[in-house]
């Protein structure tokens, strides 16, 4: 059996049961798994996946181990990890360092066992891992040949990386393709954060006021679901281009301090910190909730809320109510952490077969790539990117029709 440090390994076949189920529903990941096999191309390759430790990243770990990969596993968010399934993984030969509620201390102890496997890949969610091997974990930058990154955060932070020449090997931005980013951003937030907050509280949606924080593609997506389930949606947004889209798209826009006191529920995507602060709460209404889907916990002012609080009491699980000296209550969701994941399934399976798959790819397409790609951040090759869309057509059975050799000639001519 693998290394590990988590809860229980008793827990393996429940955790087996939700992976079993993920990769039902993973036609795409499955149909790339039996490639992978027959051709290894990871073999003798160490593989650390920092992801949100649940069932579809427990089936993108199997499969990558099916490509001939040794392959460990740590959490990306303390409150995301489903022990079972990390159990499930260490059964399965896969070295695993998470556990649910990890402490501050206990998630970097983690990361840093991680590292001491020594990866030649690495996959990464946010930045977390690349930043600790770009600070205190130097001894074992040598030896990583790549990795890709999950997020839009961490391809920011990945960015800032390389304009300061930091950044020692080639990241590949996952977040950016096109297969990631218009289905996975868009469809798989906008449906989980639903599904994090509606188990969560346990309150109708329909008639209420719903702000969002952010019109990007993760915005758009929780923005389309809230009014489709009879929301009045209020967006805020610092960019004029997509304050304009949202007006557009059927929402009303205004700055987060005049949408304070109309909102039944705040949600904040935007990957910056402080969003929703002091000024904020004074004026929100009593009981609003405040749930964050951005992906670190720095989006609410957590510090604000509890020095301006008499006292904060849990009322639900993943429900910190925060009372006020004039009566007024309100909500915060899962600690502030991302409410899709720390209070609920995440994405859909079906929607995390494509941003998977593009991770697998990816990773094949640095180990292919040699010495061709330098430090830095890289775009997924459109080769990959149309190829991992096309494959899920194919599995749903779909089909599409394709260009001409005249009209391919057309599209290619400037004469008329």
């Amino acid at each position: 059996m693998a290394e590990f440090m988590i809860k229980d390994i008793n827990l393996a076949p429940q955790g087996l049961k939700k992976i079993s189920w993920a990769a039902s529903h993973m036609p795409v990941l499955s149909n790339m798994g039996d490639e992978l096999e027959q051709i290894k191309p990871f073999a003798g390759k160490k593989v650390v996946i920092c992801l949100h430790l649940e069932a579809k990243t427990g089936y993108l770990a199997m499969t990558l181990q099916r490509g001939g990969a040794k392959v460990a596993v740590v959490a990306s968010n303390p409150l995301s990890t489903q022990d079972d399934v990390v159990a499930a993984l260490v059964k399965q030969g896969i070295t695993a360092y998470a556990w649910y509620g990890a402490t501050g201390d206990e998630y970097r102890l983690h990361l840093n066992k991680a590292l001491d496997f020594e990866p030649d890949l690495i996959v990464d969610d946010g930045g977390d891992l690349v930043s600790l091997l770009h600070g205190k974990r130097r001894d074992v930058l040598p030896g990583v040949v790549g990795g890709s990154e999950e997020t839009t955060t961490g391809i920011l932070r990945l960015k800032a990386m390389e304009k300061e020449g930091t950044l020692s090997f080639p990241m590949m931005a996952v977040n950016d393709a096109l297969s990631k980013y218009l289905f996975d951003n868009r469809y798989g937030t906008g449906q989980s954060v639903w599904d994090g907050i509606n188990r969560t509280t346990n309150l109708v949606v329909a008639g209420k006021n719903v702000v969002i924080i952010g019109y990007g593609w993760c915005g758009k997506g929780v923005a389309m679901r809230a009014k489709g389930m009879g929301a009045r949606v209020l967006v805020c947004e610092i960019d004029p281009i997509k304050a304009n889209e949202a007006l557009m798209d059927g929402f009303q826009v205004m700055p987060l301090i005049e949408a304070s006191p109309l909102g039944d529920y705040f949600v904040t995507v935007t990957g910056n910190k402080s969003v929703i602060h002091r000024a904020h709460f004074q004026v929100m209404k009593d009981q609003a909730i405040l749930a964050n889907a951005g992906h670190f916990d720095v989006e609410i002012d957590k510090v604000a809320l509890e020095e301006m609080s008499q006292e904060m009491v849990v009322v639900r699980p993943n429900v910190q109510q925060y009372r006020f000296s004039d009566g007024r209550a309100l909500n915060l969701l899962a600690e502030g952490r991302l409410v899709n994941l720390a209070a609920g399934d995440g994405h859909p399976a079906e929607i995390m077969d494509m941003s998977f798959a593009l991770q697998a790819k990816s990773l094949q397409y640095i180990l292919e790539s040699g010495d061709q790609l330098k430090a830095g951040v890289h775009k997924v090759p459109e080769v990959i990117d149309k190829g991992v869309a096309q494959l899920r057509l194919q599995a749903l059975g779909y089909e599409i029709d394709q260009l001409t050799e005249e009209q391919k000639k057309y599209l290619d001519s400037w004469e008329l």
